[in-house]
């Protein structure tokens, strides 16, 4: 009879050489509590178009050398921002209210979603030498076109706010609510560390609980205890895993 052992799920986003300093301080802190081989960086291959990363650059020796230690690589879009005009009221309140125009695939038709996400596969697979683990949409955030194209690329795992799932089957590999923070007002902050205190009670009996950490964490104290708090509590009832172990069970 086999023991099955729930699962945590660490990330950091949007990684890249316009936040180096920041996922620094992040990966100090997470690897207090998780190794290396249980992270995951979600990488951004040109942060709005002003931070690209470059095959040959620092940056990326670095990101290749944490591939070698196991850190699991996922593309995570291209520019990491909106550019589209969204005609429809339900994806023009998700534009303004669920991120800071950073939703870059919530308004992309198939095709140039299906490019940006091979591009962004290809580049990132020739800096780590390796395959990436998925594709993750910036902010979570899909339009039905950007499925569609998800769906079709070959990409191994995705996830949303609500689960993560093996995009060529749509098969739900885990469900439940990613424990995240927000950092750009006040307002959010408060209301980050108020989900922060409530959902790991909550993820107690989850088969899978998942952490996603941002740069902009870095620079809240507050926000960085928190973190840690949460890693800790979750500790007690999920043992840090893989994203890719989700495909072997």
């Amino acid at each position: 009879m086999s023991l099955i052992v729930k699962k945590l799920l660490v990330s950091i986003h949007d990684v890249g050489p316009r936040f180096e300093t920041e996922v620094d301080l992040l990966l100090e802190r997470l690897s207090r509590h998780v190794a290396s081989h249980d992270l995951a960086m979600l990488v951004v291959p040109d942060h709005w178009g002003r931070h690209p990363l470059e095959p040959a650059s620092a940056f990326a020796a670095r990101l290749r050398s944490w591939a070698d230690a196991g850190v699991s690589m996922f593309a995570h879009g291209w520019f990491h921002k909106d550019m589209a005009v969204h005609r429809h009221a339900a994806a023009r309140f998700k534009a303004r209210h669920m991120t800071a125009g950073e939703g870059e695939f919530l308004g992309l038709d198939e095709a140039t979603a299906a490019r940006r996400m091979g591009d962004a596969r290809d580049l990132i697979e020739q800096i780590i030498g390796r395959p990436v683990a998925g594709f993750v949409a910036p902010a979570w955030l899909y339009g039905a076109p950007a499925l569609d194209a998800l769906a079709k690329t070959g990409f191994a795992l995705s996830e949303d706010h609500m689960k993560v799932w093996h995009p060529p089957s749509g098969r739900v590999l885990a469900r439940g609510p990613v424990i995240t923070w927000a950092s750009r007002s006040r307002a959010r902050i408060a209301s980050s560390l108020a989900a922060a205190r409530l959902l790991p009670a909550l993820l107690r009996h989850a088969r899978v609980a998942r952490v996603a950490v941002h740069p902009g964490d870095a620079h809240v104290p507050a926000l960085l205890a928190s973190i840690e708090r949460t890693l800790r509590r979750l500790a007690r009832t999920h043992a840090p895993a893989r994203y890719d172990d989700l495909l072997a069970a």
